[in-house]
């Protein structure tokens, strides 16, 4: 039997992205994100939301613009403590030793240490409540040569993303493989 926990954030898991912007006079931010998703196909966007009383907040609303830099478990300590303090009164990467690299196609930084990276132009802000979602097109995706699968695209258990784990709040790694997608379901046919 299910037990009833009323209308809450507990959706498992979310992500950890480190949102990445430039204030008004050019310095970089970066804020830890963990309500976010791919929101679209075509054009490719991803979805984020933050409360208005963030930096964050502020300096999309300003740039137009956003990266979105995905950290692997090794630097789970530097993506918690983006998360904990604010970029008005802290030089997260001064702090955290990470390395901001401007981005070619928007106006943001990204974290060069982190294995995946995605830059986006703000598409569209939606005031939903105590969060406005943004919306932005993904301009450009990179990705660390070491993370990439025969593919050539970002193999999870190379890149290593850190999950979160709302209503507990506690850091997870991701598991091993279980089997291929649009395939396993195929015995239902």
């Amino acid at each position: 039997m299910k037990k009833s926990l009323g209308p809450k954030t507990l959706v498992v898991p979310t992500p950890v992205w480190i949102v990445g912007t430039y204030d008004e006079a050019g310095r970089p931010n970066g804020a830890a994100v963990a309500w976010g998703g791919v929101c679209c196909s075509s054009p490719p966007c991803v979805a984020i939301s933050l409360r208005a009383a963030t930096y964050t907040h502020g300096n999309i609303q300003a740039k137009k613009a956003f990266t979105i830099s995905i950290p692997s478990e090794k630097h789970v300590a530097e993506a918690d403590y983006f998360g904990m303090v604010s970029g008005d009164s802290e030089d997260k990467f001064a702090k955290t030793g990470l390395t901001p690299v401007r981005s070619e196609l928007v106006d943001a930084p990204y974290i060069e240490e982190f294995p995946v990276v995605l830059e986006c132009t703000l598409l569209q802000a939606a005031d939903l409540g105590q969060h406005t979602q943004f919306i932005g097109e993904i301009l450009e995706v990179k990705a660390d040569e070491s993370v990439l699968g025969e593919r050539g695209f970002p193999d999870i258990e190379k890149v290593r993303p850190i999950l979160f784990t709302p209503g507990v709040r506690v850091y997870h790694g991701v598991g091993g493989l279980i089997d291929n997608a649009y395939s396993i379901g195929r015995k239902f046919q």
